[in-house]
């Protein structure tokens, strides 16, 4: 089976926006369904993609049945692994309803301002706090916050340009009541 749209996970989850897709090194992710990926344990690999020959358990006819998807769901309500699962449920409605072409477009819109403040917001530590920020505030709340934090940071060095970015990210956090860290 060819495997289409790498960076969205089989579950619903944007690999675009995780940490691990945004490291600079050998262990960097390119997706989850990317032959790093591939040679990974996942149960929905082996179901979706080996057996059903489908790129999104949502697409599935046993979607609404299916146990396994069900529990991890379940648990995507509670917890997070390396990356948020808080807009696990929205982005499953959003790729039903609007499919995964313009779910795609969504998240590499949220990929391009994630990677803008990884440049130049990011002192060394704030990786998953950034890559989670980008998960759960809306796409125009990342457009503003980083305007903002440009504006506002010119002529710091980067720590201080860190705090800023946190600042702002905190600010908006509080006021619409976002989780920004993982759940465990």
């Amino acid at each position: 089976m060819k495997k289409s749209y790498i960076e969205i996970g089989i579950c619903g989850l944007s690999c675009r926006l995780c940490p691990a897709y945004h490291r600079e090194t050998k262990s960097k992710c390119e997706g989850c369904k990317s032959e790093y990926r591939m040679g990974a344990v996942c149960p929905f690999h082996t179901c979706a993609l080996k057996k059903k020959r489908i790129d999104f358990c949502g697409f599935c006819d046993e979607n609404t049945i299916c146990a396994r998807w069900g529990k991890f769901r379940e648990a995507g309500k509670q917890r997070d692994s390396i990356v948020s699962y808080q807009r696990l449920e929205d982005n499953i409605a959003f790729i039903q309803k609007n499919g995964m072409e313009e779910f795609e477009k969504q998240q590499k819109t949220r990929e391009k301002l994630i990677r803008a403040i990884l440049t130049e917001f990011n002192e060394g530590r704030s990786k998953t706090f950034y890559c989670i920020a980008a998960t759960v505030l809306e796409i125009g709340e990342l457009e503003s916050v980083l305007e903002n934090a440009r504006a506002k940071s010119q002529g710091l060095d980067i720590r201080a340009k860190s705090e800023v970015m946190h600042s702002f990210l905190n600010e908006i956090a509080d006021n619409r009541n976002y989780l920004l860290k993982l759940r465990k």
